[in-house]
């Protein structure tokens, strides 16, 4: 038997586990003995100083408030880090935000985006009026507080409850320039502490008069413009040093919500706004009653802006691919030339508008998007909704709206690549995929009949798409639809029918890759962008590769003939132009809650879409060929101004075009003829023969070289310019100085 309290190791050894036991026990009690033993002398020490009284009493409030300090400034510093990590050192004069100046591809401007920014007026030279109506209206105790006004938070927050509603804001100019420089605008209790502890901050190290300067430079003031002289710049055009009174009581009451007061927007509203400016004035005694009744009696008016006819649509997308490409580059003051067509773009405007109102109410539809771009992707007009002013959503680039039966390109396309043909024979019918079995849009599963790829397209048959998404394979499908530049496709078992949402700008950069035969057709709007100094810092010419093959020609020609096809004799045919050929394709969601044509000429691509912003369904038997068609169509009868229009690939000319070729060819012929006429040699010139001529110019230049004057032929002999005639030195030193370059106007 193993005895547990010895071990084998060269010898036995006994532990002695009670010695063990006692040793804990003695040393715990030994311990506890210390322990109460310096407690009783720490109690007979502290004795000493036992408080009766009030003055008990004032030790205990002491102590409770150093306990409540020290966890408050815990928590306060808990609170703080968050809102100090939002700075960035070095960066207390600049936004981070861009200011950009869009131009045409002429180069005239077309509007702006972003910040603009003007702080090159001194705060000395801001009209004491100005400073005044602002102090008055946003912060009058913005000189005695020290970043946080309590007095006034407590007083705003009195006044709102009196009124039950927000009628006084608490924040002072110090927090809303933190709130400007550091944060966003959300509504938070977490943002509020940032702010408040980010003023303090700002107080520390910067002046009161800096402060101020901060926030009439930075603070928004609608019409896209920031600070005060960039405002007064915009709706009175003039320098904030040149307003008067009344001027400068309405732009200080754009501090408190620019969008709702600016003028150019509801300028009754703005000056209603400024009344109460001028009211603050008077109550917090910087002018009396008399002083501002002129300016209530000629209130301001506005000049009118050019932004009120700017393509707000397209430059909303052009200012979201400037930040694309201008990121992590560290330039944000820019000028940008753009690839729109101002006229274009005005008519697709309007003919959508007039749509609408037109035909939108009886089929209760309420809002639709345009895209015009060239066959390489070029955006040349862009509409995102019919009233810019009423919704800034644009359609065109975010919204994702089912493409119907207009995807049905995609799944051709991919069919063409894995070898069918146009005249394949196919059938009108397809297998179930699950619980869902397609059907077509006059009724029924199909059918049965055999006819060729080009027809089922035509006629648009559900049945066919979706088999052949089937047969050919759906992943396919979607890789199509990727290398053409639209993503999100997913694979469903209707996906052939368009289920999945894309954006309109997508669809006709897709489909514009068949109409320039086969090449990437990703959409832009930026040619060039430069610094405000004039430094070229983007190029698409330069700094974009050369757009890929992802679609072979052949598989693009075919695409074309199929998609004419759609247009001669199938739903699209209320898309065709006398003028040129036309290929495109009509989609239809279900609902109908999407009624699309996607369609293009030589020139150029298009795509109409129109719906409802609720997604609710429009009348029933809306479709793509009735209501976006005929838009389609008129837009492209205005954008063709001339008819020397490029042939789609895989079609022949039309035979407008070919007479204009012809046309155009004759004309140069005469030209050459002119030309030729005017440059026929005289009747001695033509007696002497070519070769003849040659041989006595050898000899002449042979002569010349003998008598050492060859060097000098065309150097005049001393003083021959003084005695050639006046006008004939002019005109010498006039031709000299435009072949140099000089003397441009």
């Amino acid at each position: 038997m193993y005895d547990w309290f010895f071990r084998q190791r060269n010898s036995k050894r006994q532990i002695d586990w009670l010695a063990i036991d006692a040793w804990l026990d003695s040393t715990l009690a030994e311990t506890w003995e210390r322990i109460k033993d310096g407690y009783d002398a720490a109690s007979s020490f502290f004795a000493r100083f036992r408080l009766t009284g009030w003055r008990r009493l004032l030790n205990e409030a002491a102590s409770e408030a150093v306990s409540l300090a020290a966890g408050g400034l815990i928590v306060m510093y808990g609170l703080a880090l968050p809102a100090f990590q939002e700075v960035e050192e070095g960066r207390w004069l600049t936004t981070g935000k861009y200011s950009v100046k869009f131009l045409d591809a002429n180069g005239n401007e077309i509007g702006k985006r972003g910040i603009n920014l003007d702080d090159a007026v001194p705060l000395e030279e801001i009209p004491d009026h100005m400073i005044k109506a602002t102090l008055a209206t946003e912060d009058r105790r913005f000189y005695e507080h020290f970043g946080v006004d309590v007095v006034g938070t407590l007083r705003a927050l009195i006044e709102n409850l009196r009124a039950n509603e927000v009628v006084q804001g608490g924040s002072s100019i110090t927090q809303q320039v933190a709130k400007n420089l550091f944060l966003s605008s959300e509504r938070s209790i977490q943002r509020k502490i940032k702010e408040a502890f980010l003023a303090l901050l700002l107080e520390s190290r910067l002046t009161k008069d800096e402060i101020l300067k901060l926030y009439l430079d930075r603070s928004y003031m609608g019409g896209g413009a920031f600070g005060v002289e960039a405002a007064a710049q915009f709706y009175f055009g003039k320098s904030i040093r040149d307003v008067n009174l009344a001027e400068a009581a309405m732009l200080a009451g754009l501090f408190k919500a620019p969008t709702k007061y600016a003028p150019h927007v509801d300028l009754a509203a703005a000056r209603a706004r400024a009344n109460v400016v001028l009211d603050n004035l008077v109550e917090a005694g910087y002018y009396t009653a008399g002083q501002v009744l002129h300016a209530r009696l000629n209130p301001a008016r506005i000049v009118e802006t050019r932004q009120m006819e700017a393509p707000d649509w397209f430059l909303d997308y052009a200012f979201d691919e400037v930040q694309r490409l201008m990121e992590g580059k560290g330039h944000f003051n820019l000028i940008a030339r753009t690839t729109v067509d101002l006229n274009l773009q005005r008519a697709a405007e309007k003919t959508l508008v007039s749509a609408l109102r037109q035909r939108g109410r009886a089929v209760r539809a309420d809002a639709g998007a345009i895209v015009i771009m060239e066959t390489d992707g070029a955006v040349r007009a862009l509409v995102g909704g019919p009233d810019y002013g009423e919704s800034q959503f644009n359609r065109a680039t975010k919204a994702r709206r089912q493409p119907g039966s207009s995807f049905k390109v995609y799944v051709y396309a991919t069919a063409l690549e894995n070898g069918y043909k146009p005249t394949t024979i196919v059938r009108d019918a397809s297998r179930s995929c699950g619980r869902w079995h397609p059907r077509n849009y006059s009724g029924g599963h199909g059918s049965g009949a055999r006819l060729p790829l080009w027809l089922a397209l035509a006629r648009s048959l559900n049945t066919t798409a979706a088999e052949l998404s089937f047969a050919v394979g759906r992943e396919k499908v979607i890789e199509m639809t990727q290398r053409l530049g639209i993503r999100g496709i997913k694979k469903t078992c209707s996906m052939a029918l368009g289920d999945t949402g894309i954006t309109p700008l997508e669809h006709v950069g897709g489909v514009a890759t068949f109409a320039n035969g086969g090449k990437l057709a990703r959409p832009y709007a930026i040619l060039e962008i430069y610094t405000a100094n004039g430094e070229l810092v983007y190029s698409r010419e330069r700094d974009e590769p050369p757009a890929p093959q992802v679609v072979s020609r052949q598989v693009a020609e075919q695409m074309n003939q199929m998609l004419h096809k759609v247009v001669t004799q199938g739903t699209g045919q209320r898309a065709q132009l006398d003028f040129t050929h036309v290929a495109g394709k009509t989609g239809t969601s279900t609902g109908p809650k999407d009624v699309w044509f996607v369609g293009f000429t030589g020139k150029y691509v298009g795509g109409v879409w129109i719906g409802r912003d609720d997604n609710r369904p429009m009348v029933n038997g809306t479709t793509g060929g009735q209501l976006a068609a005929p838009i389609w169509q008129q837009i492209m009868s205005v954008a063709h101004t001339d008819m020397n229009i490029p042939t789609i690939p895989g079609l022949d000319p039309h035979p407008v075009q070919v007479a204009e070729q012809q046309r155009l060819a004759a004309t140069r012929r005469n030209q050459v003829a002119a030309t030729e006429v005017e440059q026929k040699p005289t009747r001695s010139q033509s007696l002497m023969s070519e070769k003849t001529r040659r041989a006595l110019e050898r000899i002449v230049q042979s002569l010349r070289v003998a008598t050492g004057a060859a060097g000098d032929e065309d150097k005049p002999p001393a003083g021959s310019e003084a005695r050639q005639p006046a006008d004939r030195r002019a005109d010498a030193s006039g031709t000299l100085a435009r072949s140099s370059g000089l003397g441009r106007p």
